[in-house]
Parts: structure tokens; C-alpha cells; sequence
């Protein structure tokens, strides 16, 4: 591609970013005295930076591969964050202090950053349950909200009508949503891809729509208020201090979580759903129940989103649906694919990002949305297989026995 035709190309992209950023930064509505103020210098910055971000970009594919413009798999990024992380010499020192500064962490931020840390982890669980479901089995569920509301009102609805607590609901919850995965699951049986996505995102909103509508069973758009906190040891805990208990008690949810990801991963289950999530055909030919499989990753999967539904009435001690749309199931999604499907601690830095990130970006007011879907852009384009891609067991004949290894994908 010659000179003339790159500048083309980046005046191109710039015109297209004045485009989709004009509303947002040059035109602002001054509601005092009624007027409209033009920031022409706003455009003038966003035309200039992308012109100059689109030279460099084409310079730095045309220097690696030799052609300007052209991108080829021989330089795509590497696969270094992985190796990092799996480097003993690194991961032990990093989970001592990584469990160092979450223990830490409540006497050392504020009560309100305390709370955003617990919604974090919240959204790990999410990520983690939905990545059986979507990493391992390959099994595209846009409805995983529904299962996540099942919990909710599971804890909020049997406190009201029979006065039950906490640490008596929370098993309910988990049971509840995998009874309704396992109901789901019996009709999609035989549909993959798209039709799949379509079936869940229906059930997802009828989920929504029923707890919106029955008056008589969810109390309608008014919701149930008045839900109780975590107990501890029959002790009556003020807001600071439950605060502070579910951020712990979210820490052992997370590990556990975590242990139990790994072991399915590793067992003959999860070879069985990773297996249907390459190639259905051959599965089935290997003798691999495909039916039971799909319903085994619907049940595996949305048992964490109703334990996490608990979690969450108990925190904010009110639901209502509006609290579970399909925004929710994309968030969780977007946290798989971000991180890294089959990854547990690509879900990980994923949950924290995209949970975190909009909230420390606040201090940039009408541009932090704009600064988060940047982001998003740029770690799409960097590294399409997620931040931590999911590793996978192999196996290298060696001197007559049979090693045992892992590798990324």
C-alpha cells in the first residue's frame, strides 16, 4: 500500500471518528440560557489524534510484516500474559500478595469502595458460572440473567412468605435456578448457534416480563424492599460491618468457585464439554451423551448465577426486575469473552475491568463511557482471544511413557 493511500485511509478513519463522536463532544446544550455550544477545538483534537493513531498503526503493521496495511497471523500478539501468570516463580508471589491486599482491603479503602470490590466479585461468580456454559461447552446462553433473578426473588419471596434466612435460602437459590436450567434445557436440546442464542434471550426476558406483570406473585415494578443481610452467629450487624461481612463472605465464594471451575475443567466432564463445544458431530461418534452433556452445562452453569442472586438481595436488600434485563446477560457475557473463554483467571481480570473501570472513571464525567468503550475497542482489536486465553491439556510421547502437559489454544 503506497504513502498517498495510507493517508487516504487514515483521513477516512478520522472523518469517521469526527463522526460518531460530533453529538457527544462538539455539541453541548447549555439548559441555563438555553442555547447551543459548538466545541469545534474537541473535533479538532479528536480529527488530529486518530489521523496520527491511524499512521502509526499502518506503520507498525507495515514494519512487521513488510507491506503496509497488512496484517497476518505470524504477528498477532502473543500469548505472553499467559505464560506469565502460569510461571511458578511468578504465581506464588502474586497470589501471596493478592491475598495479602484482599484481606486487607476493607481497613484500607473507604465502606463505599468496599462495596463496589463485593459487586466485583459478585460478577467473577457470574463470569465463572456462565463460562461453563459459553468456555467450556460452547453453548451461547444471552438469557443468563433469568437464572440470576431466580435466586434473587428465591431469597426475597421465601423471607417474605415464610420468614426463612440467609444461609437457609442460599443452597435453595443455587437448586431453584438449576431446576429452571434443567426445565430450559429440555427444549434446546437439539439447537446450537444462533437459534440457541434466540431461545435463551426469549426465556431470559419472559423471566423478566412475569416478574414485571404477576402482581399477585412479585409484587410487579414495585419489587420487594425490606430484605435482610447476612447473618453472622445471630449478631445484629450495622451497614459498615455487613458491608465488610460480605466482602469476605464474597471472598470465600470466589475461591470456592474458582476450585470447583478447575475441577470440572479438568475432570471427564469438562473433557466431555469441551469436546461438544469443538465438534458436536465427533463427540456424539466418541460415545458422549450430547443431550445429557448440554443439560449437565445449563445445570453446572446457572447454579452459580442463583447462589450470586441471593448475594445479591441480601446486599442491596431490594429487587425488583428491573434489575435483571438483558444488559445484565451481556455484561456477564462480555466478561467471558474479554477475559477469555475456558480461562478462570482471564474471568478474573475481565470481571474487575469491566465492573471497576466505569466506576474509577467517574472523576472523568461525560467521557468515561467514551474512555470504556475505547478500551473495549482497542483490547478487541489487541487481543481477540481475551486477555488470558483458556490453556489445554496435552499430552507428548517421550521416551517410551506418556507426559503430561498444558498449553494455550
Amino acid at each position: 500500500m503506497t504513502f498517498r493511500q495510507e493517508m487516504k485511509k487514515a483521513l477516512l478513519t478520522s472523518a469517521w471518528f469526527v463522526f460518531l463522536t460530533f453529538p457527544i463532544l462538539v455539541i453541548r446544550v447549555n439548559t441555563i440560557e438555553n442555547v447551543i455550544e459548538w466545541r469545534w477545538l474537541n473535533m479538532m483534537w479528536i480529527a488530529a489524534g486518530s489521523f496520527i493513531l491511524s499512521l502509526l498503526w499502518s506503520f507498525y503493521f507495515g514494519r512487521k510484516t513488510g507491506d503496509p496495511g497488512k496484517k497476518t497471523e505470524a504477528f498477532a500478539p502473543a500469548d505472553k500474559a499467559g505464560s506469565l501468570f502460569r510461571n511458578p516463580r511468578f504465581r506464588m508471589p502474586a497470589l501471596v500478595l493478592t491475598a495479602l491486599f484482599a484481606t486487607a482491603f476493607p481497613f484500607l479503602f473507604s465502606v463505599y469502595q468496599t462495596s463496589i470490590m463485593t459487586t466485583a466479585l459478585m460478577y467473577v461468580v457470574l463470569g465463572l458460572g456462565l463460562n461453563i456454559i459459553v468456555g467450556l461447552a460452547g453453548l451461547l446462553n444471552l438469557g443468563y440473567v433469568a437464572f440470576y433473578a431466580v435466586g434473587a426473588y428465591s431469597y426475597a419471596l421465601l423471607h417474605y412468605h415464610f420468614g426463612l434466612g440467609f444461609w437457609v435460602v442460599l443452597p435453595l437459590g443455587g437448586l431453584l435456578a438449576t431446576l429452571f436450567a434443567i426445565l430450559l434445557g429440555f427444549p434446546v436440546l437439539r439447537l446450537r448457534g444462533d437459534y440457541l442464542a434466540i431461545v435463551t434471550l426469549g426465556f431470559g426476558e419472559i423471566v423478566r416480563l412475569i416478574l414485571e406483570n404477576w402482581n399477585e406473585f412479585s409484587f410487579g415494578p414495585s419489587g420487594i424492599s425490606n430484605i435482610p443481610r447476612p447473618g453472622l452467629l445471630g449478631l445484629d450487624l450495622n451497614l459498615d460491618t455487613a458491608t465488610i461481612y460480605l466482602y469476605y463472605l464474597m471472598i470465600g465464594l470466589c475461591l470456592i468457585t474458582i476450585f470447583v471451575f478447575g475441577r470440572i475443567r479438568d475432570s471427564r466432564i469438562g473433557r466431555a464439554l469441551i469436546a461438544l463445544r469443538e465438534d458436536e458431530i465427533a463427540c456424539q461418534a466418541m460415545g458422549i451423551d450430547k443431550a445429557r452433556t448440554k443439560l449437565l452445562a445449563f445445570a453446572l452453569g446457572s447454579t452459580w448465577a442463583g447462589l450470586m442472586g441471593v448475594i445479591f438481595a441480601a446486599k442491596t436488600t431490594f429487587v425488583n426486575p428491573a434489575s435483571f434485563t438483558f444488559l445484565e446477560s451481556a455484561m456477564i457475557l462480555s466478561i467471558v469473552v474479554l477475559g477469555g473463554m475456558g480461562s478462570i483467571l482471564g474471568v478474573v481480570l475481565g470481571a474487575f475491568l469491566l465492573i471497576l473501570l466505569p466506576e474509577y472513571l467517574r472523576a472523568f464525567s461525560d467521557y468515561r463511557m467514551l474512555l470504556f468503550g475505547t478500551t473495549m475497542v482497542i483490547m478487541m482489536i489487541f487481543r481477540p482471544q481475551g486477555i488470558i486465553t483458556g490453556i489445554r491439556r496435552t499430552y507428548q510421547f517421550r521416551g517410551g511413557s506418556i507426559d503430561g502437559a498444558t498449553a494455550g489454544k
